[in-house]
């Protein structure tokens, strides 16, 4: 995601250890947690409709290229 290596993994916990304390370290690693994963949720979601649209207007188009076709056999 962003690249981080180990010893920068342990600078950001231990300056979150000194500026939350390790009883509220918990607490927000779940909160955290959530987010991403509401986040994550919400994307896939977004994802999914932008594909079904997608679908739904190449069908169309697909029906109104038979259609022409079908209009253009028929003057033929």
């Amino acid at each position: 995601m962003w690249n981080l290596g180990f010893p920068e993994i342990v600078i950001i916990f231990i300056v979150a250890l000194v500026i939350f304390g390790p009883r509220k370290l918990p607490e927000l690693g779940r909160s955290l947690g959530r987010g991403l994963s509401e986040f994550k949720r919400a994307s896939n979601e977004l994802k999914r409709t932008w594909e079904d649209e997608v679908e739904a207007v190449k069908h169309e188009v697909d029906v109104g290229q038979d259609e022409l076709k079908k209009i253009q056999t028929d003057l033929e």
